[in-house]
């Protein structure tokens, strides 16, 4: 009996051994591939909600796969089923494809030069947050596992999602459109896969953590309605600009002296400021945008009852009235939070594929992810891609949302090999 258990003990060991080349054989495979989608699609960039080019590119490939593909979803998204030649688990693995309205500062051969329209202006597009990367490595991780579908158990959703980055102003769009078209309806998935590149890790390096990872994000907007008047005689009328001045400046309070960030962060930002015409007019009307990020709901909740004291109360004190929509209805992204069970599971798959040293646990995040949706479904991982270039300080490095973006293009193979590596390792029932 020893012996009988010593031999299956081997055979396994044996079988783990023989499935890590093989996904590293796959990984090597594809890379090509992987590295001239990335390109092509950082080269031709496209807003959310307007993706055709590159949605038509990724559901021709998947189709010659051989995969169920599925288009049009949620405007311009790509859904492909891969079924695996032995009963198993179901998985679902997603990417994001849109791009931002941010005009490229890199030198590269393949740097975007597209212009587009968005809300109402002319802006350069580009891939200033990584999305680009994101759809190639899906598609190469779709490529490695088509190839190896007969040893597969169970099944693969590749979710290629539009307007991660929002949809343009009256539109619907992302991973909340998604859901409620029946994603996940008629065959829900039994987990959820995503990674992001990142400019705090170097290339080589994968970022991890248990629960909570990236915050959660609402949008605000206050009206601070004033009485126009001639910039000579400002008593004769109520200055809305010095009252939404005064509100932007008290708000900063709220974080710093009102709520208890030694448990968890929050930060609140005005990122709009637009009111006036001339220079010698005080008009009558001021408005604000911004965004408020945190972990918490109760936290969340009291933030927002600040922000209303304090803008009512500043107006107040000026003389002037406020409309606030905060939060703005529709407009929030829930905290993307990492299922402590899977994360414990899949974190070895991620050691195998690029080291153990290379896989390190990184703080929370205040950017927010609409892959919150996906994961608040069913049990989800997320994990980052480290792209700033060995040796470079990561202070220096430009982050995602820059114009100055860079990716070292090691991260391709990193993500590749790492997602295809827990995607093997989750439908054999490993890691």
């Amino acid at each position: 009996m020893r012996r009988l258990c010593l031999a299956l003990l081997a055979a396994l060991a044996a079988s783990a051994a023989h499935a890590d080349t093989d996904t590293q054989q796959a990984a090597t495979a594809v890379g090509d591939k992987v590295l001239q989608w990335r390109r092509d699609f950082h080269q031709h960039p496209e807003l959310g909600n307007r993706e055709t080019r590159t949605a038509k590119i990724v559901a021709d490939h998947l189709k010659k796969l051989g995969l169920e593909v599925k288009t049009g979803v949620a405007h311009t998204g790509v859904i492909a089923r891969l079924k695996g030649g032995k009963p198993g688990p179901r998985l679902a693995i997603r990417a994001d494809m849109d791009a931002l309205p941010v005009t490229e500062e890199v030198d590269l051969p393949f740097a975007s030069k597209v212009r587009s329209t968005y809300a109402g202006q002319d802006v350069g597009v580009m891939h200033a947050c990584g999305h680009d990367a994101h759809t190639a490595i899906l598609l190469g991780v779709a490529t490695a596992l088509a190839g190896m579908r007969q040893e597969l158990p169970g099944e693969v959703m590749f979710i290629f999602q539009p307007a991660e980055e929002g949809s343009p102003p009256g539109e619907e769009g992302g991973a909340k459109l998604m859901l409620q078209e029946g994603l996940f309806r008629d065959a829900k998935p039994d987990a959820v896969l995503g990674l992001h590149v990142f400019y705090t890790l170097h290339a080589g390096q994968v970022g991890l953590r248990e629960g909570p990872l990236l915050a959660g994000s609402d949008r605000f907007k206050i009206r601070v309605l004033g009485a126009q008047t001639h910039g000579a005689q400002p008593w004769r009328g109520v200055d809305p600009i010095v009252t939404a001045a005064a509100i932007v400046s008290q708000a900063q309070t709220i974080v710093s002296r009102q709520l208890d960030i030694s448990k968890l962060p929050a930060v609140i930002t005005f990122g709009m400021f637009q009111g006036g015409v001339r220079y010698n007019i005080i008009p009558d009307k001021v408005e604000l945008e911004g965004t408020v990020r945190t972990f918490d709901k109760d936290m969340r909740d009291d933030l927002f009852k600040r922000l209303h004291r304090t803008a009512e109360g500043v107006a107040a004190a000026q003389g002037a009235r406020v409309e606030l929509e905060a939060p703005m209805p529709g407009a929030q992204n829930p905290v993307t939070r990492n299922d402590t069970a899977l994360t414990r599971r899949l974190r070895p798959s991620l050691e195998k594929a690029v080291g153990k040293d290379n896989v390190v646990d990184v703080p929370p995040n205040m950017v927010a992810e609409d892959f919150s949706y996906f994961a608040d479904e069913v049990p989800g991982l997320y994990f980052f891609v480290g792209v700033v270039p060995p040796g470079q300080d990561l202070a220096t490095a430009a982050p995602n949302h820059s114009p100055k973006f860079f990716m070292d293009e090691k991260a391709l193979d990193i993500g590749t090999h790492a997602m295809l590596q827990a995607a093997v390792d989750f439908l054999h029932g490993g890691p």
